[in-house]
């Protein structure tokens, strides 16, 4: 097992898209990412840190303001691959809002391609 992609896993959940504050969430971003990082989801690709960060503070702002991502199991991994599943709560509610997971490709200590999968939205 890789302390690296487990770290690279559980900050692309919790230190960027649980992160409300947009500075802080570009730190964590450079820190995760490869520049040219495309994050591929249902809505399309962005490319690039600028792009993951818009998007990320739209969801924010949107649809998932207010809410906490959390681990819904441990990263699993191999080479170069990462997988962690998540669930998102509201704040002292124990009712799944959504549910996905995200897998990526890592390269040289930095995810390069993100994939987000919803498995379970909002009806």
């Amino acid at each position: 097992m890789s302390d690296t992609i487990e770290r690279l896993m559980e900050s692309n959940l919790l230190r960027v898209f649980n992160e409300p504050d947009f500075d802080k969430r570009a730190v964590a971003i450079r820190d995760t990412y490869a520049p040219d990082v495309r994050w591929t989801d249902d809505e399309g690709v962005s490319i690039g840190h600028e792009a993951l960060n818009a998007k990320a503070q739209a969801l924010q702002d949107g649809q998932m303001a207010g809410l906490s991502f959390v681990k819904a199991g441990p990263v699993y991994q191999t080479t170069g691959f990462g997988h962690l599943a998540w669930q998102v709560f509201a704040p002292g509610s124990d009712t799944v809002i959504v549910a996905g997971f995200d897998v990526a490709l890592i390269s040289d200590g930095l995810i390069t391609h993100l994939y987000t999968v919803i498995t379970a939205a909002p009806q």
